[in-house]
């Protein structure tokens, strides 16, 4: 048995998580206006320390975003990437990134899937994801599991 985490990094990230066959999924990592603006990725750490702890991870995807609509949503993702990066490499974990239309794809038929799209498709596979983040990350599994050999 494989396990693995699947992320959807930004200001909302949602994660999912394949561990002794079972699948958990989330979002998480909001703050507040007064949080200082490290401490998103200080949380995101200690979440991924803690899946570690819980798991022993084999590998991790992410949702790879090559167009952002704003300045702040590419900062974000790219502070949640490179965190992710170097804690893999630190923990010698692989990582793969996968593009959104190929993701979408995999989960409905469409490269260019709406969100709500998405969310149905994961629905009809049994999942209950509290919204868009949580569903992408779910279809991101889903992709690995059926794309990258995963064994359940």
């Amino acid at each position: 048995m494989e396990n693995i985490v699947a992320l959807d990094l930004g200001t909302q990230t949602g994660w999912a998580l394949l561990n002794g066959g079972r699948v958990f999924s989330g979002e998480s990592f909001h703050t507040s206006r007064f949080s200082g603006g490290g401490m998103r990725f200080l949380r995101f750490r200690h979440f991924l320390d803690a899946l570690k702890q819980k798991a022993d991870i084999q590998a991790v995807y992410f949702e790879e975003v090559r167009r952002h609509l704003g300045v702040d949503a590419a900062h974000t993702y790219g502070g949640f990437l490179a965190h992710l990066t170097a804690w893999c490499e630190d923990q010698e974990i692989p990582y793969q990134g996968v593009s959104v239309g190929t993701i979408k794809r995999h989960a409905t038929g469409k490269g260019n899937a709406s969100k709500e799209e998405i969310i149905t498709a994961i629905k009809a596979k049994g999942f209950n994801p509290v919204d868009d983040n949580e569903a992408d990350s779910l279809a991101l599994l889903l992709w690995a599991q059926d794309n990258m050999g995963v064994k359940q």
